[in-house]
């Protein structure tokens, strides 16, 4: 009998696992039994005073009375140099992603009664490489072989059967809504392909935005009455909190309930306060409505984003757990004209997806695949400060693009390969992932020298970067898992800035190139004024023109005024041309 291979889904407010059992995808059980959500735990790490580590819903409980020593939310940090200091320790985003991951490991084993060591983890589609090494590392250090990692998305596709629907050449739209992120995803599927299109989302919109209106209306109801703000106390605030998500949760099945927090505060007089109010679902619904609504902006990116039509989609999958609210599934029905899929628990359906994934890796299953693609362009830095593009955004993975660079300068002897990820043409706009120096090039002039750079990114998404040199074989070579690392939240954020940004964008990559050209020009000019011959035979006044124009170009290109480079760019080059018409 081969080892299981769990399949994870290790995400920012909630983590699960699930196995492969008996032809069927089984949820593991949480250690301290069933939450709210079902068998999802909290993704919360905390220390005691003496300190032991608490995860899950334990660390979640004590948050209040420990907010120093608990972390949450702890992915929204992978692929950063973010630290945690506990009691005077440093964690990296890894090492805690990682004791969550460990306690899934413990869990599975006591339910399943074998050891485990393998497992398929999902991450945001939109997860960069340095992200997703990230996660591949806390698996390690977890004590797991990640023997893959698969988007979000894809899983949930494979969660809810689409592929087992008998139909094909169908587009998929993915409405994930979590905690405190919203992320929009069409897929394609086809010839047994999932194929992901674009990508879209706000990371400041989730359910505790819901919350923390329903939190307010009862914060301000117990003050119409009693005149205390329960906000302004930090104990008051933690119930408010509890009782307003475990309304929130009910309504999705009752047509009200009722908020009860005894002794939630002291009144003027000394006498113990209770909050005691009824809450129905048409009035969460009228309160929760504006937030639902900004949605539609995310599907409607989303949908241009893949160049199509809201016509165009024919199955809507939900996940997350406030998908599980009747005005949420109702606003996503009535936006895209589509029922919703059925059948799948939301909350649990990620990890199902990464379950179904492990069984293809193992052989159980054999049917499906899936092709996922990369979120952001990559490429690398090159003269002026523009990212040459190696692989565009949105290109299938596993990728391979190899394209022939030189040097700039004469007699250069080593190139400086810096590699960024992002949608800007100027490449300090996007964001640096690693750089490496490749070094012992022969002598030469400039644009001799023949630098051979590949980029390679597997089907994880991590990208190796390779630059040979095609004179010596000098070779050199990154596997991006350095610094500078985004989160999911700056990639949208990187994007957002790009769309926002585009003019200023398209003056400075126009004035790099003009700049490029400008250099170009002041070359070809030394070089041809530097010639024995040609001083040799043309007039002192001629060269001594020529002479001027570089000096005045060369003050000139440091500058931002684009057009004046480009004329005396044009005059130094006809100035030349004039000259060698003379010879």
């Amino acid at each position: 009998m081969s080892e299981k291979i769990l399949g994870i889904d290790l995400g920012t407010s909630n983590s699960a696992a699930c196995v492969f059992i008996d032809d069927n995808a089984t949820m593991i059980p949480s250690a301290e039994g069933h939450s709210m959500y079902g068998k999802a735990f909290p993704s919360y790490v905390a220390f005691t005073e003496d300190g032991t580590q608490l995860v899950g819903q334990p660390a979640k409980d004590q948050a209040v009375e420990n907010p120093e020593n608990t972390i949450s939310e702890i992915k929204r940090h992978m692929g950063t140099n973010y630290k945690v200091n506990i009691q005077g320790k440093e964690y990296s985003p890894q090492e805690i992603s990682a004791m969550i991951l460990q306690k899934i490991k413990r869990d599975a084993e006591t339910f399943l009664g074998e050891p485990i060591s393998k497992a398929v983890i999902t991450v945001p589609a939109n997860f960069d490489d340095n992200q997703r090494t990230a996660t591949k590392d806390a698996g390690t250090i977890a004590g797991l072989e990640v023997l893959r990692l698969i988007n979000e998305p894809t899983a949930a596709s494979l969660a809810y059967g689409i592929d087992k629907q008998g139909e094909d050449d169908i587009n998929i739209l993915i409405f994930d809504l979590g905690g405190g992120t919203l992320d929009i995803t069409i897929m394609e599927f086809g010839s047994g392909i999932f194929n992901v299109q674009s990508t879209s989302g706000n990371t400041s919109l989730g359910g505790t935005d819901m919350d923390n209106v329903l939190i307010k209306y009862l914060a301000d109801e117990f003050e119409s009455k009693h005149g205390i703000d329960l906000t302004q106390d930090e104990e008051s605030r933690r119930r408010l909190r509890e009782g307003a998500e475990k309304a929130k949760i009910e309504l999705s099945n009752l047509p009200e309930t009722t908020v009860k927090l005894p002794f939630i505060a002291m009144s003027n007089e000394g006498t113990p306060l209770n909050l005691d109010e009824k809450i129905t679902r048409a009035k969460l619904e009228s309160l929760v409505r504006p937030i639902v609504e900004k949605c539609g902006e995310s599907i409607d990116q989303a949908v241009n984003d893949a160049d199509l039509t809201i016509d165009d989609i024919d199955k809507v999958i939900l996940v997350g757990g406030p998908t599980r609210m009747p005005i949420v599934q109702d606003y996503v029905e009535n936006f895209t004209g589509k029922m919703v899929e059925r059948g799948v628990d939301p909350m649990e359906c990620v990890s199902q997806g990464a379950c179904i994934q492990a069984a293809m890796l193992s052989g159980e299953i054999t049917t499906t695949g899936i092709i996922d693609k990369t979120p952001l362009s990559l490429g690398i830095v090159v003269v002026g400060g523009v990212t040459s593009v190696m692989i565009e955004r949105l290109t299938e993975m596993p990728a391979e693009h190899t394209e022939m660079f030189s040097t700039v300068m004469d007699n250069q002897t080593e190139v400086l390969v810096e590699v960024v990820q992002g949608e800007n043409r100027m490449a300090d706009l996007n964001t640096k992932l690693g750089n490496f120096l490749l070094d012992g090039i022969q002598p030469a002039p400039r644009g001799v020298p023949q630098i051979e750079v590949t980029f390679e990114i597997d089907e994880n998404g991590i990208l190796n970067v390779t630059a040979v040199d095609k004179n010596t074989g000098n070779e050199e070579s990154i596997t991006i898992s350095s610094a500078n690392k985004m989160t999911e939240s700056q990639i949208n954020e990187a994007r957002q800035r790009a769309e926002e940004n585009e003019v200023e964008n398209r003056r400075r990559e126009k004035l790099a190139e003009a700049r490029n050209a400008a250099d170009t020009e002041l070359y070809s000019a030394q070089n041809f004024i530097d010639d024995a011959d040609v001083k040799n035979q043309l007039e002192s006044d001629v060269l001594e023109k020529i002479e001027s124009l570089i000096s005045d170009l060369m003050d000139l290109k440091a500058s931002e005024d684009m057009i004046s480079i480009k004329l005396k760019t044009d005059e130094l080059h006809n100035a030349v041309e004039e000259a060698n018409s003379l010879i």
